[in-house]
């Protein structure tokens, strides 16, 4: 199994390069140089095993022979170990034919934790095999950057630099990161939006003598790892049903979302994928007018999607067009100086083949937290608030599953839950005491050069 880049100028390269590389040599991101595949009946026989099980079939395509069978297996065991449902993605039925994908069992209470356990341990285990060190550079909205430190603190031979947007992440997102103990995690609040920080950090390690001599690299979605394992749970709560689901997924970065579509291209039924999004609604936009084109980033009560430029899109429009590289590579430098891409047709009418797209309000988002607890007596979260929206505005035939992925605990977002019930819900147990907890942050303007010389700082390079 090799891998391409999107945009076509970086040599194929092994799941044991882009695991720890992250990015591409180009500057596009990778993707295996042909999907593999799953058949029907194995589909089927999944239904019946344990989600570790399913991980480590669906995962065993992607490594090639950069793992073991015999380590993949313990790396993905040890993963899903100290999850609080053993489960690890439950499916929870909430009317016929209306379902809720539970993604936040985790260590962290966010979806993230479900690719980045096991990204941790295949990433250490791979770096132990060369010998070498790596320097993990992580932009996050909000459950990226937690999920890292819970994975990635305190293993060997691995700095930590995550970059979150200064009061732009709820409390308890900042303090799960900021609080955390681990010496070789360093937090920077970064003086801008998540825009700037993806941007910072892609310029980064576009510096070659910089990234070289650091050793960076990435375990945001931009590496294909975490797409990977995604793809799991898609195919655990699709094999539970009788009929191809449509996929209601909260969109910021994409990379959620395009995981349903590697699913698909592996030859899971799915009937759609709907993009659910925030009033940074550049997605519902391009969809829409074949226009990708983005603005000044909306502060909102779902933090995580306040999203403008949604980097995993590369990757849909890389297979959009028929893994065109050469388009792609012209598209994205034209779109990193204008900020504004024209579509054409071909590509704009195989996204919506399998995507469509919904934005939806504050406003709306708080009336959804209020109605699912009136209905059914469940807290959500105002991300799973906004892909309620979005599946509530579906004319679907009721023979037709829906499964709306539900990304984070709503005790990550207290305020919102509170406004819209009254009631606060409550952390877990080995979270309570999260407010009391000494914080430890940098806080640097959006500035590539002040945060590189931090960054050396730190590593003493």
């Amino acid at each position: 199994m090799n891998y391409v880049s999107t945009r076509g100028q970086s040599a194929p390269r092994s799941f044991a390069d882009v695991l720890l590389s992250g990015l591409a040599s180009d500057g596009g991101l990778t993707l295996p140089q042909a999907w593999p595949q799953i058949g029907a009946q194995e589909i089927a026989g999944f239904a019946g095993r344990s989600y570790a099980d399913v991980a480590f079939a669906i995962l065993s395509r992607f490594v090639g022979d950069s793992f073991s069978q015999a380590d993949l297996r313990t790396d993905v065991a040890a993963a899903y170990a100290g999850f609080d449902d053993p489960a690890i993605a439950p499916l929870v039925a909430l009317g016929q034919n209306r379902y809720v994908l539970e993604l936040f069992h985790g260590p962290t209470l966010a979806f993230k934790d479900i690719a980045m356990q096991v990204l941790a341990r295949l990433f250490a285990r791979a770096l132990v095999a060369r010998g070498g060190r790596a320097t993990i550079l992580a932009a996050t909205s909000g459950d990226t950057g937690s999920a890292a430190i819970a994975a990635f603190g305190g293993l060997p031979n691995i700095e930590l630099f995550v970059l979150h947007p200064k009061d732009r992440v709820s409390e308890v997102q900042r303090r799960q990161m900021t609080t955390a103990a681990f010496t070789n995690v360093h937090n920077i609040a970064l003086e801008g939006t998540f825009d700037d920080a993806q941007s910072l950090v892609k310029s980064l390690f576009a510096d070659a003598d910089f990234a070289r001599a650091a050793n960076l690299t990435a375990v945001n979605s931009i590496n294909f790892a975490r797409i990977a394992a995604q793809a799991v749970y898609y195919v655990t709560a699709a094999a539970q049903l009788e009929a191809p689901p449509v996929f209601v997924v909260p969109t910021g970065n994409f990379g959620d979302v395009f995981a349903g579509e590697a699913a698909m291209r592996m030859g899971l039924p799915i009937r759609r994928l709907i993009v659910a999004t925030n009033a940074n609604d550049i997605l519902v936009r391009a969809l829409r007018d074949g226009v990708y084109e983005s603005g000044a980033a909306h502060r909102t009560l779902s933090p995580s999607m306040d999203i403008q430029v949604a980097s995993n899109f590369e990757r849909a429009l890389f297979d959009a067009s028929g893994r065109d590289a050469a388009w792609v590579a012209q598209a994205m430098a034209a779109f990193a100086t204008t900020r504004r891409l024209e579509l054409p047709q071909p590509v704009l009418n195989d996204l919506r083949a399998r995507y469509s797209a919904v934005s939806c309000s504050d406003a709306q988002t708080l009336a959804a937290i209020a109605r699912q607890y009136e209905e059914h007596g469940r807290l959500i979260d105002p991300h799973t608030a906004v892909a309620m929206v979005a599946a509530e505005t579906l004319e679907q035939s009721a023979a037709v599953p829906v499964v709306v992925l539900s990304t984070a605990h709503p005790a990550k977002f207290p305020d919102a839950v509170r406004r819209a019930t009254g009631i606060t819900p409550e952390l877990p147990a080995r979270l309570r005491d999260i407010h009391s907890r000494q914080e430890r942050y940098e806080t640097l303007p959006a500035d590539v050069g002040r945060v590189r010389t931090f960054i050396e700082r730190e590593l003493d390079c």
